[in-house]
């Protein structure tokens, strides 16, 4: 019998097999259904806000930082173009060959771009920044190369330019890169490539300085290629700044300062504008523009002479027989001296175990107020102080400014010093001493002042008695009225009788044109200046002489005068201090006499 070769052993093991083919594609169509019900119906929503970002980019648009002119209408801070070098990584089939030939056109470190092309995560699309900041001339080289560089671009940016370097650079103040905390504040719409005011200017008006971005929404393939733009909001560029300050007078300031350490602040006595700034060392601000690594950030604020600090501002010194003016107002006020009486000054003063000297070594005789002014005796102030206490001279130094800050509006004001009993028990632990009260009479001690408080102090005194808030605005454009407030006048009236300003102002007249007075080299002819010096000691007295010509410069006293003229119609104030100078009288003064006498000079001239 043949075999039909039917065997229901083999059927019976296919049925099997196909049942579990069958399980098995159930089970997977089940978890394909569940994957996608999880996609489209549980995160859809979540996808589909991703597909839009993917499909539509924004594109920020840089604004145009405003200009900042000085009170003529020179321009002094504006913005530059700056040509950018880039490439597109999806263009670019051959990196290394590409660089090479770019590293012959424009001057970039080759290996460390190579490295970061490496380690560039961003789409292929997206350009990759070479070089910032490229030359005129490197620029000239790429453009006439551009049909053998494929994938090469320039973008073209502002950036910040200081039309006149270092000049006025502590008042502008610098740009840095913004911080990851700026980044994350409200408000500000920052990237991390944006730069920001960092001092000066340029970080108290910041905000209005900076204006508003603009922006494009462009649609884009999944490769990150541009297809088209979809919207297009301009940028609006930031308000521009008309200072206070005149350039000319700033010249001459700075000039006046060059190989010195110090600072110089002009100020118009009548409203308190600010005519000049100065501070030594100065600094070029343009070198921030393009960035720097920590390396050189560290060098920078290391070098010897705190190039950054705006000594005019934050400088705090004892102010020396400047000092003596407080003193004097004092003891009028309080009734103390009449201005005919005379003190003996022997050249000493014993108080207790300690002797305290005046300058001149055998002393001044039989002296009263003015020649004692004229002349800065020490002994006569250092009797008037130990008549007043330290209580009521501390009383008449705030009254007068002293103390606190000036409200001048530029960041790092420091408010000086001015010490009492009080604040030397909380300070020190310890009781003040009459010793404590004499140095402080003639501006020594623990008193600090700054030379932006001293410009102020000597203003009352010729202005008819009112403390002005110090101003460096006098014009913002476009007009906006929201910000009228900055121009807003802020004075206050010192509790100093009328006949006590008179006799000061007098004494101080007496400095500059008295044949013995301390202040003869601030002398200008055909102009009545008033001043007062002041030598602020570093050691003692005593030690001084003993060292004479051979004493370090590093403890060699602080120079200071003060100055404002014409005495009878005051036009220009100033306060200078010229760090380890020596004599007010032989350092500063001098420098007054050459200011007051260009300025005057320009003022009559514009009129």
């Amino acid at each position: 019998m043949k075999n039909s070769g039917f065997n229901p052993l083999i059927i019976e093991y296919y049925k099997r097999r196909f049942k579990f083919a069958v399980i098995i594609v159930a089970v997977i169509f089940t978890l394909l259904f569940l994957r996608l019900w999880y996609l489209q119906i549980l995160k859809g929503q979540l996808y589909r806000l991703r597909s839009e970002k993917n499909r539509i980019r924004l594109n920020e648009t840089p604004s145009i930082r405003g200009k900042i002119f000085d009170r003529n209408g020179l321009l002094l801070v504006d913005n530059s173009p700056s040509y950018d070098l880039y490439v597109v990584p999806e263009e670019i089939r051959y990196p290394k060959e590409t660089f090479n030939v770019l590293n012959r056109f424009v001057k970039f470190d080759l290996k460390e771009s190579l490295n970061r092309y490496k380690n560039n995560n961003r789409l292929p699309f997206i350009p990759f920044l070479i070089k910032k900041n490229i030359s005129r001339v490197e620029l000239v080289l790429v453009e006439n190369h551009r049909f053998s560089l494929a994938g090469v671009m320039i973008k073209v940016r502002p950036v910040r330019r200081y039309r006149y370097g270092s000049l006025a650079s502590h008042l502008l103040g610098y740009l840095g890169k913004v911080t990851k905390s700026e980044l994350n504040a409200e408000g500000l719409n920052l990237s991390p490539d944006d730069m920001v005011g960092r001092a000066g200017i340029e970080a108290r008006y910041n905000k209005l300085l900076m204006g508003v971005k603009g922006g494009e929404q462009i649609e884009v393939d999944a490769m990150g290629r541009r297809i088209k733009v979809l919207n297009r909001v301009p940028p609006t560029s930031g308000y521009d700044l008309v200072l206070t300050i005149d350039t000319r007078l700033q010249r001459i300031v700075e000039d006046c300062l060059l190989g010195k350490k110090g600072a110089i602040v002009a100020m118009n006595p009548r409203d308190g504008e600010i005519l000049a700034m100065a501070s030594s060392p100065n600094y070029d601000p343009n070198i921030f523009i393009q960035g720097m690594d920590i390396n050189e950030w560290k060098s920078l604020v290391s070098k010897k002479g705190a190039f950054l600090q705006n000594r005019a501002i934050s400088g705090q010194y004892p102010p020396g027989s400047v000092f003596k003016i407080v003193t004097a107002i004092s003891a009028l006020e309080e009734g103390m001296i009449d201005t005919d009486d005379e003190i003996f000054c022997s050249g000493k003063y014993r108080v207790g175990d300690t002797v305290f000297r005046c300058w001149k070594r055998y002393g001044h005789g039989p002296i009263s107020f003015y020649r004692a002014m004229a002349e800065s005796c020490d002994i006569y102030f250092y009797k008037l102080g130990q008549r007043l206490g330290i209580e009521k001279i501390a009383k008449w130094a705030k009254e007068l400014g002293l103390g606190r800050k000036t409200g001048i509006p530029l960041p790092g004001e420091k408010p000086g010093l001015v010490p009492t009993s009080k604040w030397k028990l909380k300070t020190y632990g310890i009781p003040w001493q009459i010793g404590d009260t004499l140095a402080v009479s003639i501006g020594q001690g623990y008193l600090l002042v700054s030379p932006i408080q001293m410009a102020v102090m000597i203003s009352s005194i010729f202005n008819g008695g009112y403390i002005y808030q110090p101003r460096l605005i006098k014009e913002i454009r476009p007009y906006d009225k929201r910000f009228e407030k900055i121009f807003e006048q802020k004075r206050r009236k010192i509790k100093v009788k009328a006949k006590t300003l008179c006799v000061v102002k007098r004494s101080m007249i007496h400095v500059v044109e008295d044949k013995n007075g301390t202040g003869r080299r601030a002398r200008v002819k055909g102009i009545r200046v008033a001043g007062k010096t002041g030598t602020a000691q570093l050691i003692s007295t005593k030690e001084r002489r003993s060292k004479d010509k051979d004493i370090s410069n590093e403890i060699r006293d602080h120079a200071w005068f003060v100055a404002v003229a014409p005495a009878d119609n005051p036009k220009i104030a100033l306060s200078i201090i010229i760090e380890h100078g020596g004599h007010g009288g032989s350092t500063a003064a001098p420098i007054a006499a050459k200011i007051i006498s260009e300025y005057l000079r320009w003022e009559k001239r514009d009129v």
